[in-house]
């Protein structure tokens, strides 16, 4: 992965960073931990844990998308939580310094994450200040996430779940049209094709989406909304109130 150290002249102001854990960060708390960080890019993908490793970094994404995955015995991978840039990948489980049960994925490409040692991101917990206060909140809000995604996919819908996903992750792109096949879907949803296949028929049929060769373009968020269930609307104030950012309407 190509990356390089943020310089330390130019060095941008808190809220111009494009992840917003980090832009809600107080001014000298944030200059203090910017040598720590590298700029990388995350390609559609690239695994960043694997199960059973010791984190090495945690990301802190600038745009698209990574999904966290539960993996099973078969092979099977089911998602369980998905971050973009108001949050970050891996803070649960480097705390303790243990291997990941769990994988994290890149599925929606973005040039622009900043990536932290695990020492480093520990040293900065151990320091109590605000960074400790504000990714602690957040690792709060993401166990609530993950637990609101379980009975999510315990109760709801194949077709309630695709809404909520596809709402999820055009919040996370900032675009209404993003590439996803089906086998991607039929992976996340813990679902199969041809289940997926007449679920988005009847969204596209609906006026809701658009799907064609891998693309799908969400044509009435408002109305996709709808069809979604609670878990979106809770999901996303979750993670909104870590930082105050307004979901997108």
């Amino acid at each position: 992965m190509v990356k390089r150290r943020l310089p330390s002249a130019n060095r941008p102001p808190p809220t111009d960073n494009a992840n917003l854990l980090l832009a809600a960060l107080p001014g000298d708390e944030y200059k203090r931990i910017l040598p720590s960080l590298d700029l990388v890019p995350l390609k559609l993908k690239t695994l960043l844990h694997r199960p059973g490793d010791p984190i090495e970094h945690v990301y802190f994404p600038g745009g698209g998308f990574c999904s966290v995955l539960t993996v099973l015995k078969d092979g099977g991978m089911v998602e369980v939580a998905t971050i973009g840039r108001e949050g970050a990948v891996g803070v649960t489980a480097v705390l303790d310094g243990n291997p990941v049960p769990s994988t994290s994925m890149v599925q929606g490409e973005t040039d622009t994450c900043y990536r932290m040692k695990a020492d480093a991101f520990r040293r900065e917990m151990e320091r109590r200040g605000a960074f400790y206060e504000l990714l602690t909140h957040y690792a709060q809000a993401l166990i609530g996430f993950i637990m609101q995604s379980t009975a999510c996919n315990a109760v709801h819908s194949v077709e309630q779940r695709l809404a909520r996903w596809l709402l999820m992750a055009r919040d996370r792109m900032g675009s209404d049209e993003f590439p996803l096949t089906q086998e991607f879907v039929a992976m996340m949803l813990g679902a199969s094709r041809p289940t997926v296949t007449i679920v988005a028929s009847t969204l596209q049929k609906a006026g809701l989406i658009t799907y064609h060769r891998g693309q799908i373009k969400i044509l009435d968020g408002h109305k996709l909304e709808e069809a979604s269930c609670e878990c979106y609307r809770t999901t996303t104030d979750l993670l909104r109130a870590v930082t105050g950012t307004a979901r997108r309407t």
